[in-house]
């Protein structure tokens, strides 16, 4: 690791305003013993001094089902999917009723948001959960994530939490990923194995030697373990975040990384969230339609970098959905800028000219003030 690597790495997470921390069933529960209240103390300590920072704090928690089989009296984890959906409801009751306690201890609401793929497949429930979280964010609120799992089959299944952590730090374009582990991080080898195995402080994620460090997707090391830890990773870094595998029980884990520290193995984007998302959407190449606005709309974006409110619209092309990427055209019919509708095209045609104050009364909802918010929007150049 150079030191290059290192200031880089301390760079990003100490900058990091959104983060998402994912923490293992292993740690959550005491290796299946059932949920570990000093644990979940101490995180939601932490968890709770981040807010204090103003930073933004979301939870991936496993547990559920673990918890779940303790209470029900089971000793070995059931195969049938209905057991597996019922030790999941149990446990989740008292899986967030111990975030919730030791969260408020703390000064901190919680929320809890259970999620499978199917949600974040389809693109309005996708837009319906972030506004969620983002709501919920603003409002100092930690929300405490898992997979639905009383509801989903294997079909729908996310697979594993680490890859519905990367999916969330996507969701809500978060800064860093925080994945939690029973291990310090990654080796170049399983280091019980080889002696010659060293340390990987600081990689680049999505690498193709991390895979093969990691045992590779179909090996005996890598199903279930570091393997998905470092596909998360390369899905996080996809929007732009940074993933850190790290010990989850590593004193003030959390509060040391985002001081800084080089704790755990740190995996950095190439690309920053906003330059990642908007480069997707400037290479969009199946518009399904477009606004046009007038000329003082068209300052507005490409002169000050505003939103794109109703009453600069003039007029709708096409047929397309909320989180859609359209074009926004100059009153000459040229493109100026492009972003996501937060309305469909039917709406639209509806707020034309209209103020933002009239958009619940002409639709009877109000998801977003703006037609496309300015973080949605990329200029034409």
């Amino acid at each position: 690791m150079t030191d290059l690597s290192a200031a880089a790495s301390a760079a990003v997470f100490s900058s990091a305003r959104r983060i998402v921390v994912k923490v293992g069933s292993s740690l959550v529960t005491n290796e299946g013993r059932g949920l570990d209240e000093l644990a979940i103390a101490q995180w939601s300590e932490q968890l709770a001094a981040l807010v204090a920072e103003g930073r933004e704090v979301i939870m991936v928690s496993s547990g559920a089902v673990a918890e779940g089989m303790k209470r029900l009296g089971w000793n070995t984890r059931p195969t049938a999917i209905n057991e597996l959906q019922a030790a999941a409801a149990v446990g989740q009751m008292g899986l967030v009723q111990m975030y919730e306690t030791k969260l408020r201890e703390c000064g901190v609401g919680s929320a809890q948001v259970l999620l499978t793929h199917a949600d974040l497949a389809d693109r309005e429930r996708y837009l319906n959960a972030r506004s969620t979280l983002l709501t919920l964010l603003l409002h100092r609120v930690v929300p405490v994530i898992n997979e639905n799992d009383t509801v989903v089959n294997d079909e729908i299944k996310f697979g594993d939490n680490d890859t519905l952590g990367a999916l969330v730090a996507n969701l809500v374009e978060a800064d860093v990923l925080v994945i939690l582990t029973d291990q310090k991080g990654l080796y170049t080898a399983d280091p019980r194995k080889d002696p010659d195995a060293t340390f990987v402080h600081v990689s680049q994620a999505g690498d193709p030697a991390l895979e093969a460090m990691a045992g590779g997707a179909g090996s005996g090391i890598g199903k279930g373990g570091m393997i998905t830890k470092i596909l998360a990773a390369k899905r996080a870094a996809a929007s732009g975040a940074s993933t850190v595998i790290a010990w989850g029980r590593e004193p003030k884990a959390l509060l040391r990384l985002m001081a800084g520290e080089a704790i755990g193995t740190a995996l950095l984007a190439q690309t920053a969230k906003y330059q990642a998302r908007k480069r997707w959407m400037a290479d969009h190449l199946q518009l399904r339609g477009a606004v046009t606005v007038d000329a003082g709309a068209v300052s507005k974006i490409a002169g000050e970098g505003k939103s794109l409110l109703p009453i600069g619209m003039t007029a709708v092309e096409g047929d397309f959905s909320r989180g859609e990427v359209i074009a926004v055209l100059d009153p000459a019919g040229q493109e100026v800028a492009r972003g996501l509708a937060n309305y469909a095209s039917s709406e639209a045609r509806l707020l034309c000219r209209k103020a933002s104050s009239d958009i619940e009364r002409l639709l009877g909802y109000a998801a977003e003030p703006e037609m496309i918010h300015r973080d949605n929007l990329v200029i034409r150049s």
